[in-house]
């Protein structure tokens, strides 16, 4: 493996979507961190990598399917090698797919877990054999309540949460006697997406009352974890909006 001999710091944030994963990669790069950021289309990136540069930072756009070993293995050389040491890794693929357990398929079941659970495995392995040999870094997990507990008609998708939270617990044990900071987020709660205003307007038209998840309230977060001591590490942290039932 080769490594960047550049001073850039690179937050990699993988599923930086239009809501939180782009929240993030926006409050770092306001920091100074070069923000590579991922999804299946570049396409869909373009908006994001256009207004952290706009804004004065700096942002590179990656085409990825995180469940293919071959692709996570090149991009992760690709950062490192002509960008500059991946000093965050930021996993926030979601998949919250609803379906009864009679009649979900094997297909999707799977399919679920790979972008879920798999996915976050494969990325943050690479990733961590870099940390490693630089002694410090933060593997941030962005997880979900069912990681903690598994909802009606949500079995595949609280399969892949409960292990994606495991996966982090694994590696936060391993990890943090060599100064590397694992953390996982549980996201409890609504965020203010086109999604939640177009498919549940009763859910959206509680963000005038602060009640459902900003993006970048989220981000500060994440920014909060990954700048706290290692004294005061913290492992698992809840973000929901006040009226939330929990």
């Amino acid at each position: 493996m080769t490594t960047a001999t550049h001073n850039n710091k690179v937050v990699l944030v993988v599923g930086a979507g239009d809501s939180t994963g782009g929240a993030i990669a926006k409050r770092f790069a306001e920091e100074g961190f070069v923000a590579c950021v991922t999804r299946r289309s570049a396409d869909k990136l373009q908006p994001l990598v256009d207004a952290i540069n706009a804004n004065g930072g700096q942002a590179h756009g990656f085409a990825c399917d995180a469940r293919k070993e071959e692709e996570v293995i090149a991009l992760v050389e690709q950062i490192e090698s002509q960008i500059g040491p991946i000093e965050v890794l930021v996993f926030n693929i979601g998949a919250n797919v609803p379906c009864s357990i009679l009649e979900e398929t094997a297909r999707k079941y799977f399919k679920i877990w790979e972008m879920a659970c798999f996915s976050g495995f494969l990325n943050a392995r690479e990733v961590a054999k870099r940390m490693v040999t630089r002694q410090r870094g933060t593997i941030l997990f962005t997880g979900a309540t069912a990681g903690l507990r598994g909802a009606a008609g949500f079995a595949a998708f609280a399969g892949a949460k409960h292990g994606i939270r495991a996966l982090a617990q694994s590696m936060a044990r391993e990890l943090g006697p060599l100064n590397i900071h694992v953390a996982h987020v549980v996201v409890d709660g609504a965020i203010d997406t086109d999604f939640i205003r177009d498919n549940f307007p009763e859910k959206y038209a509680l963000k005038a009352e602060d009640g459902i998840l900003d993006p970048a309230h989220i981000a500060e977060n994440y920014w909060f974890l990954h700048n706290q001591p290692c004294d005061a590490w913290t492992f698992e942290l809840d973000l929901r909006p006040w009226s939330e039932r929990w």
